[in-house]
């Protein structure tokens, strides 16, 4: 039987394009290796920060990260390899950390963002899926006075529908577990959160009620092309055959390799603890400690801390020390309180070294679309994603042809 179009990949940019091309019409059918429900994007803090939030490549991006080095407080992880495609990333990574790179990337995280805030809203509202979706800002806090100082120079108007400078009295009140080593805050109204959990079961859900074809647990190995097409892709014991292709695969690369294409992301390791504190002490909205690469996202039973950024290492194990690591960042900036029913999570984000996703056609194979790469940032831009992928599809355009791909993919960056 041959399909439509076939998705190979269930994290949430997969289920975003088979929910944007299933509203379009298409028939889809989606192939995980396991069941959804373990995928990295189940370990996502569920902060949607498009907006007033520098790319991981910015300006002074290595000199913050020697001295959180020698301060024992860098998210940052290396651990050396004889892969040298990953030490290409590196070079490309502190290349693309200027000042002309930055601004427009946070140009078109705002335009993207705001794309996905809108089907989220739709998605919400229309479509009734419940995944905990708050758009109260995200509070932007800092530990290191020169950052606050170098924020503040930008952020030196007024703008109230954008962002809010909290005095020691609102921080206290937006956090109630602070402590006063703390030394400012920006709340940016724009930004928003999830719960990352909640929206994968729910799409889920909501796309197999509708007819939306699952294969799970069914790891595809190979893939098949003549003439410049992709024929098929296969496990172990079935053969899939359909019209259009989309790889969706996160930080695996395996089947681009089998077409000689070389994606430029790594794997980059994070980690999450999930926890239960005081009611009273809990966040009033998705925190995110700008010097320590901690992000803190209130959720309605629990809250879920989420960091580290460790490259090199191909072990999918919680690392212990980290996880103390984390604790240890967190609490120099916290009161004592207990955190209670911990659940630790560690999973790969596919990086690229720009923080633009590879999103498009394949240049060889026109039936081969690409949607990888975003990183840190799934949560973020995978509606935005899914519905450029999806125009690409059933507009039977070309890369040349679609703006988006054009604008927001590594491809042409």
């Amino acid at each position: 039987m041959k399909r439509d179009i076939v998705i190979i990949g269930g994290g949430v940019v997969g289920l975003m394009c088979a929910y944007n091309l299933f509203k379009q019409g298409r028939q889809v059918t989606l192939i995980d290796e396991h069941t959804i429900e373990d995928s990295t994007s189940f370990g996502n803090a569920g902060l949607l920060s498009a907006f007033d939030k520098t790319p991981l490549s910015y300006p002074g991006i290595v000199t913050n990260t020697l001295k959180l080095m020698i301060k024992g407080q860098s998210p940052v992880i290396f651990h050396p390899t004889l892969d040298l495609k990953l030490y290409k990333w590196l070079y490309q990574f502190v290349q693309s950390a200027n000042e002309t790179r930055t601004k427009k990337t946070m140009m078109l995280f705002e335009k993207y963002g705001q794309i996905s805030i809108d089907i989220y809203k739709d998605l919400v509202y229309n479509v009734g899926i419940d995944f905990d979706f708050h758009h109260k800002g995200m509070l932007s806090v800092f530990t290191q006075k020169n950052t606050y100082e170098d924020k503040l120079e930008k952020y030196n108007y007024i703008d109230e529908n954008r962002f809010e400078i909290f005095n020691k009295e609102k921080i206290k009140e937006y956090l109630p577990f602070s402590n006063n080593k703390i030394k400012g805050a920006i709340l940016f109204k724009k930004n928003a959160h999830i719960d990352p959990g909640k929206l994968m079961l729910g799409l889920k859900k909501y796309l197999q009620d509708s007819g939306v074809e699952f294969i799970l647990n069914e790891k595809i190995v190979d893939i098949k092309y003549d003439n410049k097409k992709i024929k098929s892709v296969s496990s172990k014991n079935t053969e899939y055959k359909a019209d259009t292709f989309i790889m969706s695969t996160g930080y695996k690369t395996s089947l681009a390799r089998k077409l000689n294409k070389n994606l430029i992301l790594t794997p980059a390791k994070g980690y999450s603890i999930t926890f239960s504190m005081p009611k009273e002490l809990k966040p009033k909205t998705s925190t995110l400690f700008n010097d320590l690469f901690i992000v803190m996202t209130p959720r309605f039973n629990d809250v879920r801390l989420t960091s580290k950024l460790e490259l090199g290492s191909n072990n999918k194990e919680v690392v212990k020390k980290q996880i103390e690591s984390i604790k240890k960042n967190f609490k120099e900036y916290s009161i004592p309180f207990e955190m209670k029913n911990e659940k630790l999570w560690s999973g790969f984000r596919p990086l690229t070294p720009n923080d633009i996703p590879l999103i498009g056609r394949d240049e060889t194979y026109s039936n081969l679309v690409y949607a990888m790469g975003l990183g840190w940032l799934g949560m973020t831009f995978s509606p935005a994603v899914g519905k450029t992928i999806s125009d690409l599809i059933v507009k039977n355009q070309s890369n040349s042809k679609n703006d988006d791909i054009l604008l927001f993919s590594g491809f042409y960056q």
